[in-house]
């Protein structure tokens, strides 16, 4: 039996075959519950039941032990598992991305007053900005002998973490030298900012939003906004089970794919926004759900609304293939700081938990237009890019970083040596 805090939803309608997703109330879990619940799980032949979960480390385990037959995960989640860093070792494969972008870093409002103060920032100002403000903060409470500052994260293996620590170490701030960085779950957080237990977080919506409109916190930058079009969450399952039923995954890869595109019409925001608000799948105001299927985000508490770029996008430009690239960069930033040692045959192994492969056969047959390769070079895009695809019309980004690097896959380990925090 499942613990009383799980939630099932949605059934997907009459198909024969049943799943068991596992996710967490966020925005970003939208296309399993519209799979699941808008009819696309049914035309596909299989039936979804979905349960809540309120920590990612529960999602892990409940995947681990085949409670679930597969999961609403964070990007780096399957790899972590797939490489037993800190946890029982478990081969698990990701054969679809949910998404790209989705999350935004929200301080406190002393904190954020404080950076105003001393560096001018304002709302809407630019992660390089932002972040120099912070650093005054920091060396000014260094200065004064002051307690560091602590932020929370969702997840040690989770871009979230890693996001965060790339825009403080670019920055100049030292993540484990000059601030402290805990893990919180995600509907834990704004609770955490209230009391004044954390100095600001990093987290998925709709808990910025909610931070935001209960005036304990303002978003000072966004995923998109660090790395445009970057990678987030992935449908992950054990390997195992995706060997045993290939059939059954390949029906859950279109299912979530339709689901996906059918997010991506303007038309249907509304109707998305109000299913995601229902109690047992996201359970918040459909209003503040629309902020950010709509990329308008509401970052301070003059309630104005800023447009933000891709700052969530389930569909457009690729956004359900499964990069390997991106599971590389999850590996980099891993062995950057300091969860693992670099080893090529680990790096290989990382490469190979995203499957392309799975993708592109579960998408035979469909309109899909699916990109030749496997692997990209990341941050290279700066406008909309045509790339080699089977139908020879898909568009790729832009997908920069905010300080102009460049992750080339074929270079991982130069590509950790390259910077200058941690030492």
């Amino acid at each position: 039996m499942p613990p009383a805090h799980d939630r099932t939803t949605g059934n997907g309608g009459s198909g024969d075959e049943e799943l068991t997703l596992g996710f967490i109330p966020l925005v970003d879990c939208a296309p399993l519950v519209v799979a699941a619940e808008i009819g696309f799980a049914e035309a596909e032949g299989i039936r979804l039941r979905l349960m809540r979960e309120t920590s990612w480390a529960n999602i892990r385990d409940r995947v681990m032990l085949g409670h679930f037959d597969g999961a609403h995960m964070l990007g780096p989640m399957p790899i972590a598992a797939t490489l037993g860093i800190a946890q029982i070792e478990q081969a698990m494969v990701a054969p679809i991305a949910l998404g790209l972008g989705g999350n935004a870093v929200t301080l406190s409002q002393p904190l954020f007053e404080a950076m105003a103060g001393r560096a001018g920032v304002t709302v809407g100002d630019g992660p390089a900005a932002m972040g120099k403000a912070l650093a005054e903060v920091v060396e000014a409470r260094r200065a004064a002998k002051g307690p560091p500052l602590t932020f929370a994260a969702v997840y040690p293996f989770s871009g979230h973490n890693y996001e965060l620590r790339y825009w403080l170490a670019a920055s100049g701030i030292d993540p484990d030298a000059d601030v402290r960085i805990t893990v919180l779950p995600p509907p834990f957080m704004v609770d955490a900012l209230a009391r004044g237990r954390i100095d600001g977080f990093c987290v998925g919506e709709p808990w910025s939003s909610i931070a935001v409109d209960a005036d304990v916190g303002t978003i000072v930058t966004t995923k998109s906004a660090l790395w445009r079009q970057s990678p987030e969450k992935v449908l992950g399952m054990q390997a195992a089970f995706a060997a045993r039923h290939p059939e059954r995954v390949a029906a859950l890869v279109r299912a979530i794919w339709r689901a996906g595109a059918w997010l991506s019409e303007p038309e249907h925001i509304e109707a998305a926004a109000e299913l995601l608000a229902r109690p047992g799948y996201v359970g918040v105001a459909p209003e503040v759900i629309v902020r950010s299927l709509s990329c308008r985000i509401v970052c301070g508490h003059d309630g104005a609304p800023l447009r933000v770029p891709d700052f969530l996008v389930f569909s457009d430009h690729a956004a359900n293939f499964p990069w390997r690239s991106h599971a590389l960069w999850f590996y980099s930033q891993m062995v950057r700081w300091g969860q693992t040692d670099f080893d090529r045959g680990a790096a290989h192994r990382a490469h190979n938990v995203y499957r392309p492969d799975l993708y592109r056969a579960a998408l035979e047959g469909t309109d899909a237009d699916l990109p030749n390769a496997g692997a990209k070079v990341e941050g290279a895009l700066t406008i909309e890019t045509p790339v080699a695809s089977r139908r020879g019309k898909l568009t790729l980004g832009p997908d920069g970083f905010f300080d102009g690097m460049l992750f080339d896959p074929d270079a991982v380990e130069n590509y950790i040596r390259s910077f200058s925090i941690p030492r």
